[in-house]
């Protein structure tokens, strides 16, 4: 029997509803959601997701500029930037790290086990960029080049070349791999030299292959132009190097000066570096002594003492000065102060105490003087400060603060001890004796090449430490010791000399050492007419005396005989002399002083004015000029070496007060005709 189909059984229609609108509501969710979190993507986490897809699909590598060159003060390059092939890889494009690590080890011929590890790393990385070896010489770059290896490229870079090796390199310092200065005036200067760097950007694709490469030229830098001669840099290294060896010493420095523009021609330390290869020398090596080193001065120092009593006048210097038997006591020190190897001079003038090098005379010369004195003269010839701003790494040097100056601590200070210099701090301080009184900044910098424009660094004037009549007399003073005391073999035919010597015992585990010293001279040549200011220390003799005039007295001739010679600078003494010929007065000649050169040189001898008028002083010597000027108590300034051509205000002018003379000097041939006009 069949049974009956009721409405109610077939009625499948509520079902489908439900299970439609089950499905809808499923789809609708779905559909949500992804638009939810399309909208979460695009707007809340859109910055976030760029940042980090330019992470994943661009690799941006800096692409140092090439440095500006550094060239002596003629031009001739010191320090310049050559093109150098850097390896990069794309790690991404290479199958076999290992096999890609052998091949290109074996090309460059100098790898060591530490490199292939290093090397085999890199291009195992999912990365899109990879240092392989930067900057290799030209002929790696060929051999690497050769194999043709996918995913191994090659970028020019600007590598730091020192053509000259060692020569002045405490003074330029050395560059990194990364373009940066990381020394002396490399360091200084290397915001102006390093110039602005470019870029090398990389792009990738999803499986990070990379498809395209982008590259923005680097800005060179600045070129510098220094102070420094290559020539006179030479010569100070050459033969501060044979006074080190032939003395057996540890080391040394010597620096030349210009004392009228505070321009340091050459500055030599020995031991040296090659900077091309600055890795391979120690700390001591790459130490610039120049400006790091402290030492006390000893007798050099002398002449700030004695500075301080002529400018005070606390005592004349025909004073006579009791330094028998040789030994002082002072209060508070528990053991006499000596002469050196125990003389006794006997009386001394102030002079002769400076002379003879005397310690008795010149501690009670500095008693005499005092404390604040001293201490302020001190501080004004630039002592207990750093003196140039080319150094930043320069030591300000160690001087006690004036209040806790003891009567033994001024004892100390008046004979060169308990104060803490360094070399061009002491040549700084005697070329302001040289140049008449006036502290000037040193430096190394001459002019700076910028967008083709030179500019130029002019000298700058510090402060005047002593007055024109007491730098003449402490230059007499000081031609004393090389003519008849302790630097008589610093002499040189033909040129009166202005210098003075110092011994000082070295600190050495906090007491000074029997056997170790710094022995230095310090002076400027020609003494009237000064063209250079010379320092020499020697550190630690061993080879004999260690005293500094036989020490670093020949040094200092040595240098400064050549360098003489190369500025062109003839004897001060005895001079071969012009030949004096009367002319007429209808007799003419079209050549004029102004537009004269030293070999047609015309100048016309008169008699001086009446009294408090300026004196002619054409055809004099600068010895002869300056002497006559300072009795009139008139301020000489020299420009250029010779005899009188000119000067400013002219023969005849009245002298008002402390007037200033500008005189021009030039040299003549040996026979030179100077006419002189009749009435």
């Amino acid at each position: 029997m069949t049974t009956p189909v009721t409405a109610a059984t077939h009625d499948w229609r509520p079902i489908l509803k439900r299970r439609v609108a089950i499905v809808a509501a499923v789809l609708a969710f779905w559909v949500v959601g992804i638009e939810a979190k399309l909208v979460y993507l695009q707007i809340y986490q859109h910055a976030d997701l760029v940042a980090r897809a330019g992470r994943q699909q661009e690799r941006t590598q800096p692409s140092p500029a090439k440095r500006g060159d550094i060239v002596d003060r003629r031009g001739r390059v010191l320090a310049t930037s050559v093109d150098a092939d850097t390896i990069y890889a794309v790690p991404t494009e290479i199958d076999d790290a290992r096999d890609a690590t052998r091949k290109i080890c074996d090309a460059l011929g100098d790898c060591d086990q530490k490199d292939r590890l290093s090397m085999a790393e890199k291009l195992g990385q999912h990365k899109a960029f990879a240092y392989v070896k930067r900057q290799v010489a030209p002929d790696q770059a060929q051999r690497v080049a050769a194999l043709n290896l996918d995913g191994i490229g090659f970028i020019k870079e600007s590598k730091r070349f020192y053509p000259n090796k060692e020569l002045a390199a405490h003074l330029l310092g050395w560059v990194g791999i990364d373009n940066k200065g990381l020394s002396g005036l490399e360091y200084t200067y290397d915001p102006q030299i390093r110039g602005k760097a470019g870029t090398i950007m990389v792009h990738t694709d999803a499986k990070r292959h990379a498809f395209s490469r982008f590259e923005r030229p680097p800005t060179a830098g600045s070129s510098v132009e220094l102070t420094i001669d290559e020539y006179l840099q030479h010569i100070a290294e050459r033969e501060l190097r044979a006074g080190v060896i032939q003395n057996r010493a540890a080391g040394g420095t010597a620096i030349i000066m210009n004392p009228h523009t505070g321009e340091i021609l050459a500055m030599a330390n020995e031991p040296t570096f090659n900077p091309n290869a600055y890795r391979d020398s120690n700390e001591t090596e790459r130490r610039n002594r120049a400006v790091q080193d402290l030492y006390e001065p000893g007798s050099t120092f002398k002449v700030v003492t004695a500075s301080a009593a002529i400018e005070e006048k606390v005592m004349p210097i025909d004073t006579m000065i009791n330094t028998h038997p040789g030994v002082i006591h002072i209060a508070g020190r528990p053991k006499p102060i000596t002469e050196a190897n125990h003389h006794d001079y006997g009386v001394l003038s102030f002079e002769d105490v400076i002379v003879h090098s005397s310690n008795i005379g010149a501690i009670k010369i500095g008693l005499r003087v005092g404390t604040e004195r001293l201490s302020k003269y001190v501080a004004l010839y630039g002592f207990g400060h750093p003196v140039s701003p080319d150094f930043p790494g320069e030591s300000p040097g160690i001087v006690w603060n004036a209040s806790k100056w003891t009567e033994s601590a001024l004892a100390s200070v008046s004979m060169g001890y308990q104060v803490g210099v360094t070399p061009l701090q002491m040549v700084t301080a005697i070329s302001s004796v040289a140049n008449g009184g006036e502290m000037i900044e040193p430096r190394v910098i001459r002019a700076v090449y910028r967008d083709n424009r030179r500019f130029a660094v002019q000298p700058k004037i510090i402060r005047r430490t002593i007055s024109a009549d007491t730098a003449a007399t402490l230059t007499g003073i000081m031609e004393g010791v090389v003519e008849r005391g302790t630097a008589r073999l610093a002499q040189m035919p033909g040129f009166t000399i202005a210098g003075k010597t110092g011994t000082a015992a070295k600190l050495v585990n906090g007491r000074y050492s029997t056997s170790d010293y710094n022995a230095s001279f310090v002076g400027f040549v020609p003494s009237r007419n000064p063209a250079i200011a010379i320092i020499v220390v020697t550190d630690s003799p061993h080879g004999g005396p260690t005293t500094g005039g036989p020490v670093s007295g020949p040094v200092f001739k040595r240098i400064a005989e050549a360098t003489l010679r190369y500025m062109g600078i003839g004897p001060t003494i005895n001079p071969p002399s012009p030949v004096l010929v009367a002319r007429h007065d209808d007799a003419t000649d079209h050549r004029t002083t102004s537009g004269a050169t030293a070999s047609d040189a015309v100048i016309s001898l008169v008699a001086d004015g009446p009294p408090g008028t300026v004196p002619d002083l054409r055809g004099m010597s600068a010895r002869e000029a300056v002497r006559k000027l300072v009795k009139l108590g008139m301020n000489p300034r020299v420009v250029g070496d010779g005899f009188v051509v000119s000067q400013e205000p002219p023969a005849g002018a009245p002298i008002d007060g402390d007037a200033v003379c500008r005189l021009v000097l030039q040299r003549w041939p040996s026979r030179q005709v100077v006419t002189a006009s009749r009435p």
